[in-house]
């Protein structure tokens, strides 16, 4: 009895108390259908050596690539980057050199530095100031400034010369930029600069313009396009001895300010816009028919050939007539521009009279002429056809022009061939004949100092550069007479003026088929006793018939220049 009753407390005493886990721990296998892949009823279950093993290759595979990176960023790559970490720290930074001032002969400055307090955009090298005159940009030209990208950076590293003195002269005005070191911490804030390359400033450069005199020449060419009108215009001025130029104006031009600054923008659109082309410098790369300025050279070169002596007279009845090689029973006519009766050279010069220069330059009847391949090889001789040389090599570009022979025509009008009838009016400065005013101040001083054909030049005292033209100087001696007579009695009268004495030389070049505007030129030395300088005047494009051209210029100029600065006229 005592065994039955402790079996029974036995009972009560497992019903009462907690259960521990692993009492029930039991296997899987003695429990019809458990789901060995639910966890549902599931307590524990053994890791697989399988998993252990994939579980520690993972780790082992990502140590090694870890201490593999490790070792090539401290060892393989760590120069390189040590260097650019401390690269982030130092930076080198341009010292932009100032650009040399531009003097005109006087000592007047035409072209400075400034900077700007506050930098404008933070820059931090100076900008380019240009004297408030009109008349100047041609000659000084412009520069566009160094860039930055938007991380205050700079990609274009050095002013860029883009016209005028700025262009020809860069070399001498830019100097070499220096270089310093910042040292930055880790918030950019400079902690301290060291300069390991000191900048040095561009050269000062004088020029051989008179500034003043310049910008009046300006003056009257631009008021005389306006009121006659002309579309444009452009005036030399040059030193017969040395080259220098002491006044080039062009007609329109452009603000030099304005297209440094690149502002106002309306202001840079309306020199694109205008059709009388402001950007072009009509003086160096304006072509232009010169007309019968070219009858001195022609004069010249048939005195030098000998086909004629200066006191021989050639009839001008007003035309000349040959056979017409398109239609047999009609002559060709060749007119003058009135009937001069019999002249000699001199005064074939004055009264300008192409019968004369026909017969001269392509012959007629009884009087041998020239011919187009003298012709071209004495205006070779003068400089026309060429460069002038006034810009040194790789700067900007010069205009040649264009002499007509046989093979100009061939290739400009389809392979026709060059009969005499071309030559008759080549030897009046028409047909394709193109100069520039520049090649035409250059070659007329070369008659007003015996032949010395200089190179013109820009800058005061830079040396004489020259070459003589092989003829006689007696003959220069009647050109100029045929000159001077021009002025006192001939088509020249409007600059006989008691304030100097000139020797000059007027033309008019008819424009296209039409011949309803022409080109107004005049080209001339003074004083004529003792030459200095040598001028040349085209006004561009006028109505036929105009009395205001480029002797109306010129003779402004001169009476001007005689209260102003009459240094230049004795």
């Amino acid at each position: 009895m005592f065994r039955k009753v402790k079996k029974i407390l036995k009972k009560k005493s497992y019903k009462n108390r907690e259960i521990e886990p692993d009492e029930i721990f039991i296997d899987s296998t003695n429990l019809p259908e458990f789901n060995i892949d639910q966890f549902e009823g599931r307590i524990e279950r053994p890791i697989s050596k399988g998993a252990i093993i994939v579980v520690g290759v993972s780790f082992l595979v990502i140590g090694i690539l870890f201490g593999w990176r490790i070792w090539s960023l401290q060892i393989e790559s760590g120069e390189t980057y040590a260097s650019i970490s401390e690269n982030n720290r130092l930076q080198n930074s341009i010292i932009f050199a100032d650009r040399g001032v531009v003097y005109d002969r006087n000592g007047t400055e035409l072209v400075w530095n400034m900077k700007e307090d506050p930098p404008a955009g933070g820059d931090d090298f100076s900008r380019r100031k240009y004297i408030n005159m009109d008349g100047l940009s041609h000659t000084l030209g412009y520069v566009g400034y160094p860039l930055k990208d938007n991380f205050d950076v700079y990609y274009r590293e050095e002013f860029v010369a883009e016209a005028g003195v700025e262009k020809i002269y860069d070399e001498i005005l830019k100097g070499q930029s220096g270089l310093k070191i910042i040292e930055t911490d880790a918030l950019m804030q400079v902690q301290s600069e060291s300069t390991t390359l000191l900048p040095q400033n561009g050269e000062n450069i004088m020029l051989s313009i008179d500034a003043i005199v310049q910008s009046k020449f300006y003056e009257f060419i631009k008021d005389t396009a306006l009121n006659a009108p002309f579309s444009g215009g452009a005036g030399v001025i040059m030193d017969i001895n040395t080259g220098e130029i002491l006044s080039m104006a062009n007609y329109p031009e452009y603000d030099s300010q304005v297209l440094s600054d690149g502002a106002p923008r309306d202001m840079i659109n309306l020199y694109m816009n205008n059709k009388n082309k402001p950007f072009l410098n009509r003086v160096v790369s304006g072509l232009y028919t010169p007309g019968s300025t070219v009858k001195p050279y022609l004069a010249i070169a048939a005195l030098n050939e000998k086909l004629i002596a200066p006191e021989t007279q050639i009839l001008s009845t007003g035309s000349i007539s040959i056979p017409n090689p398109y239609f047999e029973d009609k002559e060709s006519v060749f007119v003058d521009w009135k009937a001069h009766g019999l002249i000699n050279m001199r005064e074939a010069i004055a009264v300008s009279s192409n019968v004369y220069f026909y017969e001269v330059g392509g012959g007629y009847e009884e009087q041998k002429g020239l011919g187009i391949e003298n012709i071209e090889k004495y205006m070779r001789m003068f400089g026309f056809g060429g460069k002038t040389g006034i810009y040194p090599k790789y700067t900007l570009s010069e205009e040649e022009g264009v002499i007509p022979n046989p093979k100009w025509k061939a290739e400009n009008f389809d392979g026709d061939i060059w009969r005499i009838g071309d030559t008759y009016h080549t030897s009046i400065g028409q047909y394709g004949f193109q100069v520039t005013a520049l090649q035409a101040v250059r070659a007329v001083s070369a008659i007003a100092n015996d032949g010395r054909l200089l190179t013109p030049t820009l800058l005061l005292d830079n040396g004489i550069n020259s070459k003589r033209v092989s003829i006689r100087k007696k003959h220069f001696k009647v050109a100029r007479e045929g000159m001077r007579l021009s002025v006192t009695e001939g088509t020249g009268s409007g600059l006989n003026i008691p304030e100097v004495k000139v020797a000059a030389k007027t033309g008019t070049a008819q424009l296209g088929t039409t011949k309803t505007f022409v080109n107004s030129l005049v080209i001339g030395f003074f004083p004529y006793e003792n030459p200095k300088y040598a001028f040349a005047v085209i006004m561009e494009k006028g109505r036929q018939g105009n009395t205001r051209g480029a002797l109306f210029v010129i003779r402004e100029l001169f009476e001007w220049m005689a209260i102003n600065t009459p240094e230049y006229l004795e």
